[in-house]
């Protein structure tokens, strides 16, 4: 297995020739090699920084999906959706998280601050390693050169960067993408030799992602197909690998989920029928076919766009560029897309970029050699300068305000109200916003009486939940409301709905207690600047 991680060169890499050849004049002006070992060191230590800067909030998934059901089976308290009840979702994602809660109270350490910090930090560590796995295929596929600027796409690019160590299934799915796609001999090069264990751990891996997200059957689906093709064994895979991992990992993925449902889930079926067969994932709104290709992945690519569309050109690699028109392509099918549903075959299309860099960085040298300077603008042409000044310009501040800035007053309140629950100063909290806009009961981590509108979907279509109610009619919704509450300490709420409802929270005997900058400009609903904290005075 060493000898496959070399980079193969065997021609003059000029600008027409191919990055996936190395002769001993490139050697002349070849950055040093980096050791597996070393990247993922580099991958690391960038990952963990990178968790510490995300602080804002992107989807409900991280926390309600993920880290609210692994509080609730680690501490015995935290909310279950209704996804949970109706079996479309599968437990293996979030034992992750509950046994490393469960490591966390064992040491003392399941503090306000380490409960919101800690999980990030141990999915910077998967995600590293997907860093890792993308760098070795980069390598295995176009060579050293390439593979080093596939690693700084990868770690710059704005959105790799602002998603990829929250605690969304998706991540992981990526990460056991990355890792199962090196293993596949059909992606490889034609001239290269695998022993048959490879393929098995990448039908492994493909395997647990399904396992974690069924939709990454879209993924795979595609890679075995293209590896039935190729392959000479045929009934081999079929029978001796896809079938029995196949099986395996279903098998004890419904174990897991008998042993915490308390009875026989088939999470997969249940998944394929709400989502595909029933539409049911178009509750939470439909964008136009071709959303993913006009406004989502290109967003997502950003500035690395151009470069990526110019590597699949010149690369001619239609194999991997077919795999993410192929993920593209069926996910356009669905009414529901999100950002992070494509995530997958993002550092796919990174790596062309990475390919288009390593090209634009030899592309004034007529035999591909540049002697003697160690200085950075004789050693990379005016255009790679350029290139590098351009993506970095574009996508730090991008990341940086995506993480730091935008959406973020939803955490900072948790937070806030985490450690005000641990000084005794919090008896129970009312969300009188979306539901799902904060995280809940880990952050929180403390076992009170918490009250969020409900968004279950309706068996009957047009019937608004309470949810939409709500924010159609927030001051009557509330006065009904009121009723029959029993008062809560807090009361969570934005701006916009603060505004309209601060007479009334006035007249209840609540005041403002604290205020938090939430974001500039509005997403999908009208502007919501801050979120407010309301507290019941002493009566």
């Amino acid at each position: 297995m060493r000898q496959r991680n070399k980079a193969v060169f065997t021609g003059n890499p000029n600008l027409h020739g191919s990055l996936s050849e190395k002769t001993e004049e490139d050697q002349d002006f070849s950055p040093s090699s980096l050791s597996p070992r070393r990247v993922f060191a580099i991958c690391l230590a960038f990952r963990f920084v990178n968790a510490l800067l995300v602080q804002t909030y992107f989807n409900p998934d991280e926390h309600w999906q993920a880290l609210e059901v692994a509080h609730r089976i680690a501490f015995g308290y935290g909310h279950l959706t209704w996804e949970w009840k109706k079996g479309i979702r599968s437990y293996l994602h979030p034992l992750i998280f509950a046994l490393f809660y469960k490591v966390l109270a064992l040491l003392g350490l399941d503090t306000p601050l380490f409960m919101v910090k800690a999980p990030r930090l141990l999915q910077s560590m998967f995600s590293a390693v997907g860093d890792l796995y993308l760098y070795k295929l980069s390598v295995i596929v176009f060579g050293e050169r390439v593979a080093k600027w596939t690693l700084f796409a990868q770690l710059t690019n704005w959105f790799m960067f602002f998603c990829i160590t929250r605690t969304l299934s998706n991540t992981l799915e990526t990460v056991l993408t990355l890792v199962s796609l090196y293993y596949w001999p059909c992606l490889r090069p034609s001239s290269d030799k695998l022993p048959l264990m490879s393929r098995k751990w990448g039908l492994a891996m493909a395997a647990l992602a399904c396992g974690i997200r069924p939709t990454s059957a879209i993924i795979w689906l595609y890679v075995g197909l293209l590896e039935l093709y190729e392959t000479r064994d045929r009934l081999r895979f079929i029978f001796l690998e896809v079938a029995p991992i196949g099986v395996l990992v279903l098998g004890l993925t419904s174990i897991l989920d008998r042993l915490m449902y308390g009875s026989w889930i088939i999470v997969p079926l249940n998944f394929l029928k709400f989502n595909f067969l029933s539409s049911g994932g178009d509750y939470y709104g439909t964008h136009k076919w071709h959303w993913y290709f006009s406004q989502g992945f290109t967003v997502m690519l950003f500035t690395f766009l151009p470069f990526s569309i110019a590597g699949i050109m010149q690369s001619k690699k239609w194999k991997l560029s077919g795999l993410i028109a192929w993920v593209l392509g069926l996910y356009s099918v669905l009414g529901h897309k999100e950002f992070r549903f494509v995530l997958p075959v993002l550092p796919i299309a990174l790596m062309f970029s990475g390919y288009s860099l390593a090209r634009i960085s030899i592309s004034d040298s007529p035999n591909g050699k540049r002697k003697g300077s160690s200085n950075i603008s004789s050693k990379w042409p005016p255009k790679m300068l350029l290139a590098i000044f351009f993506l970095l310009a574009t996508n730090i501040p991008m990341a940086l305000y995506m993480s730091l800035y935008h959406q973020r007053g939803t955490e900072d309140v948790m937070n806030y109200l985490s450690k005000e629950a641990l000084n005794q100063k919090v008896e129970s909290i009312l969300f009188l916003m979306p539901c799902h806009a904060t995280p809940y009961y880990s952050t929180l981590h403390r076992n009170i009486p918490m009250r969020f509108l409900d968004c279950t979907p309706s068996d009957t279509k047009g019937i608004p939940d309470e949810s939409d109610r709500f924010m159609m009619d927030p001051v009557g919704f509330t006065s009904e409301y009121a009723k029959n509450w029993s008062l809560p300490s807090h009361i969570v709420l934005y701006e916009p709905e603060e505004k309209l409802l601060r007479d009334f929270l006035v007249s209840h005997s609540f005041r403002q207690e604290k205020r938090f900058f939430h974001a500039h400009f509005k997403v999908d609903r009208d502007l919501q600047a801050s979120v407010v904290v309301y507290v019941l005075t002493d009566q």
